[in-house]
């Protein structure tokens, strides 16, 4: 939705971002197995205030068409109980509530079932209809396809309430060719926050788009023209080798969300990955890789082991010394991007020594292709 949000910015239209102050305490049961975990205020302030500094990278909120961010708790914590029920809750039936897909799913759910408060989530939310439409002239409610009854609920109240006639718009949740959830990899879901998915695993986790998914999510999460992409898909088709589109996808969606700092940074550390030349990171790219899960561990001078061989081993680079004796004997294994040598698996100090460290504190080590290793001195 941020991202149609912006089309119809660009298209003239004045986007109304809304972040739920108030039914963030709550929690929205559309199709949900379980009763969600209740938050408390003070994490829910936190994550509006994440938010909205999320959707200034999506949206401008200055000049012609400038984005209103609006938060549902400024009307609703305004309402008593009684005011709620006998203005807002009046116009709602029961049997139409229950008869709504996503809370049939969970009543009929043996051993789940539904709480009065994630039951009443969908007229908090057809309140927000309301109160948007009276405050902005809002006109036309976006989300996924799972907020359709949701939506629904709003635009019948905001007629019952307001006179007015709004519109919904919902669309489908996206998915992969295999089938599978979009924005979910094997270390869990990809975040637009920083501090949980750095730009370098962002823009990996779009690198690695499978070819069959690739155009079509070059239309869906970027703002270049069809006729760029198709001419993009047509050269790739020409190309032997691996298609250029995850590059472009991966650089156009990190620099939407992160920046252009966030983009050469993911770019820097993607390039020293591939070539093994470290050189070039900076302090603060070094501990993004710590941050994404290349496995690491930090290390003591005074308390380093004998060998390269116990020490590579114990960090789980090998199953056994034999395997790490074998790498050294190939100039197989290397420290920040220098070959270490049979000769000096006696000398792990020498090899971690200041001099060899990055940024005083930094070993990327490798033993062979694949493995990799971020020791981080204490």
């Amino acid at each position: 939705p941020l991202l149609t949000l912006r089309r119809f910015q660009l298209a003239g239209h004045t986007p109304i971002a809304l972040v739920g102050g108030a039914t963030g305490l709550i929690g929205d049961p559309s199709f949900k197995a379980q009763e969600r975990s209740l938050n408390t205020p003070d994490v829910v302030a936190g994550w509006v205030e994440r938010l909205r500094s999320q959707m200034s990278q999506f949206l401008s909120f200055d000049g012609d068409a400038a984005a209103v961010m609006a938060n549902n708790l400024d009307w609703t914590a305004e309402v008593d109980v009684l005011t709620f029920l006998r203005d807002v809750g009046k116009h709602f039936s029961v049997n139409n509530m229950i008869a709504k897909e996503s809370v049939k799913q969970r009543i009929e759910r043996e051993g789940s079932g539904i709480s009065f408060t994630e039951f009443t989530y969908m007229i908090l939310q057809s309140f927000d209809f309301a109160e948007l439409n009276k405050r902005y002239s809002c006109e036309l409610q976006i989300g996924g396809s799972d907020q359709w009854g949701n939506i629904t609920g709003g635009i019948d109240l905001t007629r019952r309430m307001n006179g007015a006639s709004v519109q919904g718009l919902t669309m489908p949740l996206v998915t992969k060719a295999d089938g599978t959830k979009f924005g979910k990899t094997e270390s869990g879901t990809i975040w637009l926050d920083a501090s949980k998915t750095s730009p370098y695993a962002f823009y990996q986790f779009w690198l690695g788009t499978a070819d069959a998914d690739v155009y079509k999510f070059l239309k869906y999460f970027t703002f270049l023209s069809v006729e760029d992409i198709d001419a993009i898909e047509r050269e790739d088709a020409a190309r032997e080798g691996r298609p250029e589109a995850q590059r472009i996808l991966a650089g156009e969606v990190t620099k939407l969300v992160h920046g252009d700092a966030g983009l050469e940074a993911a770019e820097r550390i993607t390039q020293a990955m591939f070539s093994g030349d470290a050189t070039s990171l900076s302090e603060s790219d070094l501990a993004q890789l710590s941050l994404d899960g290349l496995p690491s561990s930090e290390i003591s001078r005074e308390a380093l082991p004998e060998t390269l061989t116990q020490l590579l081993t114990d960090a789980g680079m090998a199953n056994s010394g034999k395997q790490v004796k074998d790498a050294l004997g190939r100039a197989a294994v290397s420290i920040n991007g220098r070959a270490v040598s049979s000769e000096e698996n006696g000398n792990p100090a020498g090899c971690f020594s200041a001099d060899a460290a990055l940024h005083g504190r930094f070993y990327i080590t490798r033993l062979g292709k694949k493995k990799v290793h971020l020791f981080i001195l204490e």
